[in-house]
């Protein structure tokens, strides 16, 4: 273990920082699906579809970000800023046409594409209002996000969760107003929080566009040097970051198809797949602040050239990840039942949300643990194909195929589904944990440093 307690504090300074970040990005969805959730249960199971699109949209830009963090952070730790720029560029140049491609989508098809997640006609319906509106706000949540993840990479955390406290509180205020109609506004329902959304990502990006041009002073970011990139880097940035962005991908349809699979066992199942994923993503931002500050630390350290501090950190880091994983399982357990009383929802909502907390606050023990690793330290090693393998073979061939088998073949009920779901969360620890003692996953992804000009004579 570490003993400094410098380490320590810089750590939890860093992943508590990500982590307020996170929450209040998530403390957005939860507005929404409180101050829905007390308008109707039907808004609730439409907003809450048109949210699985958007994790979809997340788990890209996810992907996309983290190609740059990875090699970012390697060349931070290397002191070498000039490379920095061209990898942003190349990020924002991926992230924003897989953005425009689902806006194009979704804007053309919003009925089909919500009846791939149910049958059940008026929560489309509910879907499609929402839909239609929120899908303008893709390609800027997209810029935004990826261009506060690279900040990262240089260790700038402040304005990721300054952008989200501003949103919050446009987001909660709009919402009153428009969805109930309160102070003369109309009273708009399920559009209402659509269009509260649409403003307050526009102002997330203004806020970044300051931010870039009046604050940050290392990168020097503008839209030229973002623009006019060197496009050798978009080889680098690919190598680094398809993985990624395949892995992410795939989590992000694989949720699709969970909550699809949820869908069709009614709206119940879905209003309670919904409020429980969202607290599960309130309470479990500790986990994945940790997650992404390990990542940024592993990466640092490695492009440090330091191989006797990474064997420290990495036992340092795996203990600190279990120790987070059970005071957020803990959480979850004792937060569901006043969480749940601020819902207007049937009593059967009710039930299957309480049993599907129960289950997310023994898997988010295994979350923690495996996901931190395989994320954080594998991943900010430079090993960026592990999780995608893992994460292929896990979800397409074991947690999908039995949730499908259970839930239409055996006509299981919904609890026992939700289980085989989210049990991939516990097993995957054993292959973390073998990867992470091979050390495989240690990989330097920047350039080699260019050899001295030679002295000409004189």
């Amino acid at each position: 273990m570490i003993r400094e307690k410098t380490f320590y504090k810089g750590f939890m300074i860093l992943t508590l920082s990500l982590a307020l970040q996170n929450l209040l990005t998530y403390s957005v969805n939860l507005a929404d699906n409180l101050m829905l959730g007390a308008y109707s249960e039907t808004a609730l199971s439409g907003s809450a579809l048109c949210n699985q699109i958007h994790f979809l949209l997340q788990m890209l830009v996810v992907g996309a970000g983290e190609g740059a963090v990875v090699l970012g952070s390697q060349y931070w730790g290397k002191k070498d800023l000039q490379p920095i720029p061209h990898i942003i560029g190349a990020a924002i140049r991926f992230g924003g046409a897989m953005a425009a491609v689902m806006f194009l989508v979704v804007l053309l098809f919003p009925a089909q594409v919500l009846g791939l997640l149910t049958n059940d006609q008026a929560v489309i319906a509910e879907g499609v209002k929402y839909l239609q509106i929120i899908c303008f706000t893709y390609v800027i949540f997209t810029v935004t996000n990826i261009l506060t993840a690279s900040l990262r990479s240089i260790g700038i955390v402040k304005i990721g969760y300054m952008i989200s406290f501003s949103t919050l509180c446009i987001n909660i205020c709009l919402n009153y107003c428009l969805i109930y109609g309160h102070f003369g506004f109309p009273r708009l329902g399920i559009r209402g929080a659509a269009v509260a959304t649409l403003i307050s990502r526009c102002v997330e990006l203004g806020i970044v566009v300051w931010y870039l041009k009046y604050r940050e002073h290392l990168l020097n970011l503008s839209f030229k040097k973002l623009l006019h990139i060197d496009t050798s880097y978009i080889r680098d940035y690919k190598k680094v970051s398809l993985p990624v962005l395949f892995n992410q991908a795939q989590w992000g349809v694989a949720q699709m198809v969970q909550t699809g699979i949820l869908g069709h066992m009614g709206a119940a199942a879905i209003a309670a797949n919904s409020i429980a994923t969202i607290v599960f993503q309130i309470l479990s931002v500790v986990a994945y602040g940790a997650a992404s500050a390990s990542g940024i630390t592993v990466g640092r350290t490695i492009g440090e050239g330091n191989s006797h501090k990474l064997r420290e950190l990495v036992h340092t880091l795996q203990v600190l990840f279990l120790a987070i994983g059970v005071a957020s399982g803990a959480l979850i357990f004792l937060a569901r039942t006043p969480i749940l009383s601020l819902y207007n929802i049937s009593a059967e909502a009710h039930n299957l949300a309480m049993q599907f907390m129960l289950i997310l606050a023994i898997t988010t023990v295994g979350t923690s643990y495996q996901m931190a690793c395989d994320n954080g330290i594998i991943r900010g090693g430079g090993d960026t194909k592990f999780s995608m393998k893992l994460n292929a073979v896990s979800m397409w061939c074991i947690v999908v195929p039995l949730s499908a088998i259970a839930a239409f073949a055996l006509h299981w009920p919904p609890v026992a589904v939700f289980f085989l779901l989210k049990w991939d969360q516990l097993y995957k620890a054993i292959p973390v944990i073998i990867r992470l003692r091979s050390w495989k996953w240690v990989k330097k992804v920047t350039r080699p440093d260019a050899p001295p000009a030679p002295v000409q004579a004189t």
